[in-house]
């Protein structure tokens, strides 16, 4: 059945009259005793502001664009910045995003702590103008795009105000290459430079970004293992001596493993090959997370997708997990210890797929950043803070969308430490973390994907309860507890308020989202 648009606690009185509950496991989950198996960083949850977003250029269109019939193929400005190989018809032009604007600063404030990644696959072709000005014209040969040094100082102010450390990567492109095709320094230590004098920092990053997907990269043709090792023979030495506190990641890779998003014969270079070639160089083992092709690139890969239907599903849930293994077992064999970093991700790749704004995918936004957690992973960068289909934010208002308020739910209860649950229920995905504020209270994150009947979740311990339901799973406002959650007239955050709940059994609603805080869980791990 499906959740009548309601109060929440008279939607619950409905359920607990109207709907029998889906036999669940009996176990009861004690926060009291649940121990500690591990912790992930402070700046855990992360996001992306792509770099065509700070220099102005042609990004993913969004599906509304495109029904709507807009001009963005036809409209020309930025040409250079469309991805070589790649359909202009993907894409549009965007001007340079305002990371002034004051609603987009307080909320991305209200995720801080975090790390914001300026980066993507323009990053790899874009000239860095080092010179006080408007930008050229046009960007100089070997190159794409320009970054002034205004659009980048914009940048270290936004981090700045919203508490986050920079990740970035370098050109690699034509452009910063000798007569023998070697990658030069000398933008990247401009670069550096003008971050230093600005005020700013690069906490961490990655060479190249996606150095396996060297068709689209904006690396020379015919780009190599071989000629990545050289290039990385050069760059760590010169990051470490120029900057030694900034962290080095890679590869950076995607799309390999179980369920790739792309096949294989557009030109993959195997990460495998990559490790191989390098041996270990890297401080932190990063990848990216995109568990399918979105509906724009279906044509890229046609078996690489994924439908609506399928976005609850346990399948669609685990292939984070799947992806996971993947590129874990490479840092096993090549970077052994080395902490593991997911540098982008969302729904799909290609700006993400039409309900990635609304509250389909939220499921997945918040499953995978248990999951993952889980599993060990230190940081994930979500792809984007406020461009295309699967911004947090969107893109012209900067209104916050479903999983903006996931996170910021994520942020407020979910904790560094994470705990180990007794049982593992693919129907019902629940995790647990110390609480984010309360020394020794621990938050259980309850996921019930189920899109046609309620689930019970046993606990030992009186808690605070907050659930997210919608009135339609592809709608782009969320409820928490009833109750619509969105900015007040001067854009401040609503108050979060929590249901009293008893211990005992919970019914949790088809298609709901709980976090349950124990406050007085007093657990060991927690203190």
């Amino acid at each position: 059945m499906r959740l009548p648009v309601a109060a929440f606690p008279v939607a619950l009185t409905f359920l607990a009259c109207s709907t029998s509950p889906a036999a669940d496991s009996p176990e009861v989950i004690n926060p009291t005793k649940l121990p500690a198996v591990g912790t992930v960083d402070k700046r855990f949850q992360a996001y992306n502001v792509e770099m065509v977003e700070v220099t102005g250029g042609r990004f993913w269109r969004s599906y509304k664009d495109i029904q709507a019939g807009s001009e963005g193929k036809r409209d020309t400005r930025g040409a250079a910045s469309t991805p070589a190989g790649m359909r202009a018809d993907l894409y549009e032009y965007r001007p340079p995003i305002d990371l002034g604007n004051a609603r987009l600063r307080k909320l991305a404030a209200a995720l801080g702590p975090a790390y914001i990644r300026v980066s993507g696959t323009w990053a790899n072709t874009t000239y860095f103008a080092d010179a006080a000005g408007p930008a050229p014209k046009t960007p100089p040969q070997g190159f794409n795009a320009v970054l002034t040094r205004e659009q980048w100082k914009g940048v270290i102010d936004f981090a700045k105000a919203a508490n986050a450390e920079i990740i970035s990567s370098f050109a690699t492109s034509p452009g910063v290459r000798d007569a023998q095709g070697v990658w030069t320094p000398d933008q990247a230590r401009a670069f550096l430079g003008y971050t230093k004098s600005a005020g700013g920092k690069i906490a961490a990053a990655e060479f190249i970004n996606e150095p396996n997907l060297s068709f689209i990269s904006g690396a020379p043709k015919g780009y190599s293992p071989s000629d990545y090792a050289r290039d990385m023979a050069v760059f760590r030495p010169f990051l470490k001596q120029v900057t030694p506190d900034t962290v080095l990641l890679g590869p950076g890779s995607v799309a390999e493993g179980k369920n790739v998003a792309m096949p294989a014969n557009l030109g993959i270079v195997r990460s495998q090959d990559l490790l191989k070639a390098t041996g270990p160089v890297y401080d932190v083992f990063s990848y990216h997370l995109y568990p399918a092709v979105s509906e724009r690139c279906a044509s890229m890969s046609p078996k690489g997708g994924t439908t609506a239907a399928a976005a609850l599903s346990s399948e669609w849930l685990a292939r984070a997990d799947e992806i996971h293994a993947f590129y874990a077992g490479l840092r096993d064999e090549f970077e052994p210890g080395k902490p593991i970093w997911i540098t982008e991700t969302a729904d799909a790749s290609c700006g993400g797929n039409p309900w990635a704004s609304t509250f389909l995918d939220t499921f997945r936004y918040l499953d995978e950043h248990g999951r993952l957690a889980r599993a060990g992973v230190q940081v994930i960068a979500h792809n984007t803070l406020a461009a295309s289909d699967y911004g947090l934010l969107d893109e012209k208002t900067f209104a916050p969308r479903p999983n903006y308020w996931a996170a910021l739910l994520w942020h407020r209860f979910m904790g560094t430490t994470v705990l180990k649950l007794d049982t593992e229920r693919k129907e019902l995905p629940v995790y647990a973390h110390c609480s984010a504020t309360l020394p020794g209270a621990v938050t259980v994150l309850a996921i019930n994907p189920d899109r046609n009947a309620a689930h019970t979740l046993s606990v030992s311990g009186d808690a605070e309860r907050y659930t997210l339901t919608s009135g339609a799973l592809q709608d782009t406002q969320v409820q928490l507890n009833g109750r619509v959650l969105e900015l007040g007239s001067d854009d401040s955050l609503p108050e979060l308020r929590g249901i009293p709940t008893r211990s005992g059994q919970i019914s949790l609603p088809p298609a709901s989202i709980t976090f349950l805080v124990f406050r007085k869980a007093d657990n060991s791990s927690c203190r």
